[in-house]
């Protein structure tokens, strides 16, 4: 090619092969996400110690777990937009840094009102963060290989969420509640620097302003080893939208349904993981379960999500993705509608755990990697952090009604049923979406990186 001539950030990317520098940028998304995890999974573990220390029934826990949820629902709305316009390594940073030392500052609580005030500070903090991750990792990952690489990043959350239950049992034991929080505090404040020095801004984000070629030359030599694109005006790759805010874009040029669709499936997945993130550990220690056993037998739906997720990616990349995510959320609703009934034994109870895991977490892992190729570079980040906001709603639903559906269902096989109903519903809405997209595939609804 001639010197002056246009290439696209997926030409060059899909060129070369996967670099150590684009491998590092995956790892420290999944680093950031896996903090996510170890936190979901910590205030779940800490509430039977919060239960005994400070005299609380099950519904006053509710605000603690939903305040922290809220938090992270109002930081991905407002952090996805300022993302899309500001740049993704400055909001992960700042999001990092908030969320690290309100962490710090939340072990020093003395009232479940001053726990449940720091909670909220620290999801505004985080709810950023995840979403940014999930585009960052999307735009430096070579098409062929996209939802594998997400999915593999994403894993992150089951990782930190697995090592967050195995962690928190221990620091509990020795250190007490506080000390979990403390862990979960310095682990941000620890990675800034890490971040700062080595966390590239995005390559499409660089694309749409030209003003940043050069920072966005040097990075692409980076990725191909060379400067054989030096020459080259680089672009993003998918149709440019000046005319519309980031957020508009959600509903432009027929994505209004998809977009609706995918938010129905949010909600009802993020309702149940995180209805049995809080409330699990509280369920089995009712059912007579130490909190180290309650922890190891936990650990088997993250098990199940991390090998899930992988799966699922597979086969996203090789059928139709919304039949895989479908199948998945249908999976998760049987193994769900079976939980009561082995409760009490723990061998089962574990086994049936993992298919929850594969089936809820696997799918929304994969969710959010099909969702990272849905939206055009200038509402990627937007459309990833407004999907999980409303996802969020249903976790904070989830999280806090908990412990009032154990009280007004009592009976364990009840109660898990109706957890299962909203995989059922994301199942039919993926059906749907999936129905949509084999109607509508043209050039002008499905942007040009879309997987």
């Amino acid at each position: 090619m001639d010197a002056g001539k246009t290439v696209s950030i997926d030409d060059i990317i899909g060129a070369s092969r996967l670099s150590l520098y684009q491998i590092s940028v995956l790892v420290l998304c999944f680093i950031i996400v896996a903090i996510d995890g170890f936190d979901t999974a910590s205030i779940g573990y800490i509430a039977p110690a919060l239960r005994q220390e400070w005299g609380l029934t099950p519904p006053q826990l509710g605000p603690a777990f939903g305040a922290g949820l809220l938090g992270l629902m109002i930081g991905a709305f407002l952090m996805g937009p300022l993302a899309d316009r500001v740049g993704r390594k400055k909001t992960i940073v700042v999001s990092m840094l908030v969320f690290g030392i309100g962490t710090l500052i939340s072990a020093l609580s003395d009232s479940l009102q001053m726990l449940i005030v720091m909670r909220l500070l620290i999801g505004i903090g985080l709810g950023g963060a995840m979403p940014i991750c999930i585009a960052l990792t999307s735009e430096f990952s070579p098409p062929r290989q996209r939802v594998l690489l997400v999915t593999l990043s994403f894993c992150g959350f089951t990782a930190g969420f697995a090592l967050g239950g195995e962690l928190s049992a221990q620091i509990i034991a020795t250190w007490g509640w506080r000390g979990v929080l403390v862990a979960g505090g310095v682990a941000p404040l620890v990675m800034l620097p890490f971040l700062w020095r080595s966390l590239p801004e995005s390559v499409r984000f660089l694309a749409a302003r030209p003003e940043r070629s050069e920072q966005l030359h040097r990075i692409i030599e980076k990725i191909a080893g060379d400067d054989r694109w030096r020459g080259f005006r680089i672009v993003a790759g998918d149709a440019p939208a000046k005319q519309k805010s980031p957020v508009g874009l959600l509903f432009a040029g027929g994505f209004a349904k998809r977009t609706a669709l995918i938010w129905v499936a949010y909600f009802c997945s993020l309702f149940v993981f995180y209805l049995l993130s809080s409330w699990l550990p509280t369920i089995m220690k009712d059912a007579g379960y130490s909190i180290p056993a309650a922890a190891r037998i936990g650990a088997m739906v993250p098990l199940g999500g991390t090998i899930g997720a992988v799966l699922l990616a597979r086969l996203m990349d090789r059928i139709n993705p919304c039949a895989v995510l479908s199948g998945s959320y249908l999976l998760s609703c049987l193994a769900l509608g079976a939980l009561g009934y082995v409760i009490h034994s723990p061998g089962w109870f574990a086994f049936v755990a993992f298919w929850i895991g594969f089936g809820v977490v696997g799918a929304q892992t994969g969710m959010n990697a099909f969702v990272a190729g849905v939206y055009p570079t200038g509402a990627r980040a937007t459309g990833i952090a407004w999907a999980l906001a409303v996802g969020r709603i249903g976790s904070i639903i989830g999280s806090v009604i908990g412990g009032t559906l154990m009280i007004m269902l009592g009976d364990p096989h009840t109660l898990f049923q109706v957890i299962a109903i909203p995989t059922a519903l994301a199942s039919v809405a993926l059906f749907v979406v999936n129905a949509l997209q084999q109607e509508r595939v043209t050039p002008a609804t499905v942007p040009a990186d879309m997987h």
